[in-house]
């Protein structure tokens, strides 16, 4: 029993964050036990195809169809993580017979790609592509977006709009993408026209290196790229076309509240990695 001394030194929040962090805990455990029960054979195809998907319904069956059987000369398998949601994306998932994993509640879309990145390593995946269920990436440029980590080029692939073709038309989120991109140039020494793009492709051992570091559950683009950078990965980019959400309004809010929390994100895990690289010196 803890000691009325012990009490007096307890935080008072310290009892809320061990709760929050065994409910986490099990909603991440009941969604692999979901996954287990759908999925008797969790092996999945050299190239994964990865979609964090959240209330589209309406979008992500087209997405689902236009992805390719093949790219690279590699078969690619498509996994779902449905992040919570009270539509139907998980029926949309399973009618299309890709493999699915559904979060009971939703947690963020930074931590139902983490999940979606453990379960593709354990299934066997050579190449992990990231692209969203909202129709804004194109699926059948997956093959640009994967042969450079074939062909050994790169360990990470990052789509740019800026680079291909825009065909949306704010430009307050245009200025947007051009300032966080000098922003996370500056932090980790790249060149990126477009580092908040969600269209990626990442060598398995990448991911395996990145997943225990990465935090953030919203807005986490900018993170990967600032651990990937840090780490010494190969970074590179190829245009793509970006396209107007096929229905439905986006999940990470207007651009402000969108800017000052990819902003946090980029500040807050810069300061994380280079106070870790600090202490390790």
């Amino acid at each position: 029993m803890p000691t009325q001394r012990h009490r007096w030194l307890t935080l008072p929040d310290s009892r809320d964050r061990r709760r929050v962090a065994a409910m986490r805990t099990y909603v991440l455990d009941e969604a692999r036990r979901d996954y287990a029960r759908r999925h008797t054979d969790p092996t999945l195809a050299p190239v994964v195809a990865l979609i964090a998907a959240y209330e589209e319904e309406a979008n992500l069956g087209d997405v689902l169809k236009a992805v390719p059987d093949e790219v690279a000369g590699l078969p690619v398998a498509t996994l779902v993580v449905v992040d919570g949601g009270e539509d139907g994306t998980a029926r949309v998932a399973e009618e299309a017979g890709v493999h699915t994993c559904v979060l009971p509640v939703n947690l963020g879309q930074g931590a139902a790609l983490r999940l979606g990145y453990a379960l593709a390593l354990e299934g066997g995946a050579q190449v992990i592509a990231t692209l969203d269920a909202d129709g804004q990436n194109d699926p059948t440029e997956l093959e640009t977006m994967v042969r450079p980590i074939v062909d050994g080029e790169a360990d990470f692939v990052i789509a740019s709009r800026r680079l291909g073709v825009d065909q949306t038309t704010d430009r307050f989120r245009r200025a947007g993408v051009r300032l966080y991109a000098a922003l996370l140039n500056a932090i980790v020494g790249q060149r990126l026209s477009d580092s908040s793009n969600g269209y990626r492709s990442f060598r398995a051992e990448l991911v395996a290196d990145l997943l225990p570091r990465l935090r953030q559950d919203q807005y986490q683009t900018a993170e990967v790229v600032i651990v990937a950078g840090t780490r010494g990965w190969r970074i590179t980019q190829r245009p793509t076309v970006w396209h107007p959400r096929a229905s439905g309004s986006s999940k990470k809010g207007g651009n402000l509240v969108f800017g000052v929390q990819y902003l946090r994100v980029i500040l807050t895990t810069w300061a994380r990695v280079t106070l870790g690289n600090h202490a390790r010196r």
